[in-house]
Parts: structure tokens; sequence; C-alpha cells
């Protein structure tokens, strides 16, 4: 895995947060590119893992740390509107203290390297807000050192022989002039064109 000293998560998180403030409460049942994710469910995921890696940063290893995202048990509460943004401003700053991506810390039940456990942070916020804005219609133009650093992730871990699925399915080809955004998303198993479903 490449590794990264630091990275500044702010202006990544604050795109999601626009992304999510976008969506309508009329949406949030509509499917996304994540296929065991309803729009609902992946707010809630995108609040789970602002909170796991916010306390990964910090070190505050505990329950938050220590349990894997579950799909299935995830529901949005009543208040994600002001708790999402607020626990990923969270997260950006957690991130901004050097000390973050040193030593080693836990995420998701794994304990991994710091700086590892940043990328992974990092990965999963500008695929989660592809994901979103095209679940939702939206436009989506990721923080560049958030996509260069979220490629450069992906593809060591396509790299991995070990990978077998897990949180990446297999690599979706990309031709290899496309748009970066779209070469991280065909990398994470993800179909670059993929939009919503049209209504029967």
């Amino acid at each position: 895995m490449p590794h990264m000293t630091t990275l500044d998560l702010g202006p990544q998180t604050r795109i999601v947060a626009r992304l999510a403030a976008g969506v309508p409460d009329a949406r949030l049942a509509d499917p996304t590119p994540c296929p065991e994710y309803a729009v609902s469910v992946l707010l809630s995921h995108l609040a789970g893992l602002a909170v796991a890696f916010r306390d990964a940063a910090r070190k505050d290893l505990g329950p938050t740390t220590d349990t894997a995202p579950d799909p299935a048990a995830s529901s949005l509460p009543a208040g994600w509107r002001e708790e999402l943004p607020r626990v990923l401003r969270e997260l950006a700053e957690a991130w901004g203290d050097p000390a973050a991506w040193t030593g080693m810390t836990r995420a998701g039940g794994v304990d991994l390297p710091g700086d590892i456990a940043g990328a992974v942070a990092v990965d999963e916020l500008v695929l989660h807000g592809w994901d979103l804005a095209r679940a939702t219609g939206q436009e989506y133009a990721p923080d560049q050192a958030a996509l260069r650093a979220s490629h450069a992730f992906l593809l060591a871990a396509s790299e991995d022989e070990s990978r077998g699925g897990g949180i990446f399915g297999p690599v979706v080809p990309v031709p290899d002039d496309a748009p970066l955004l779209d070469r991280a998303v065909g990398l994470s198993g993800r179909d670059p064109a993929w939009t919503p479903p049209t209504s029967p």
C-alpha cells in the first residue's frame, strides 16, 4: 500500500456534507451503486464510518472502532441532517493532527497503521461521495488531492493477490485515458456508467 504522511480531509468531507444536504427525503429509499445500500443506508454508513475513523485517528479505541460495518443493521437516525455534517467535521479535524497518521490504530475491528487507516478513510469518502451523487442525481467533483490518494490506494489494492471480495468487488475495466474518478470507481468494483434503474 502507498504510504501517506498527511492529507487534509476537510475539502472532501465538506463535499460529502453538501451532497448529503442535497438529498430530499423522497430519495432515501432509492438504490445506490452499492447493491446492499439504499440511500438511507449509505447515509447511515457514512455517519458510522466518520465516527469510527474519527476515533481511529484519535486512537480512542473501543466500540466505535471494534465493529465492522453491517448494512443490515443500519438505520438512519431522525437527526441525521445535523449529525452527519458534525461527525464529518470532527473526522477532518481528527485527521488534521499529524499524530493520527503515525503508530497503530484500529477501524472496523482491524488493527492497522495510522497512515493506512487515513488512506482508507479518504477512499471511503471519495467513493461514497460518488455513490451518493450518482444515486441522487447530483453533480460530483471530489477534492483532487483526495481523489489522487483514493486512486493510489485502490490501485495498490487491485494488485494485491489476496483480494477476494471484502469491501471491493472485481475490478471493472475502464480505459486508461478515462477520467481519474472513473478509473478509481472501476478499481473499487463499481461501474462508472451506473445510473439508477428506471421505474417501470
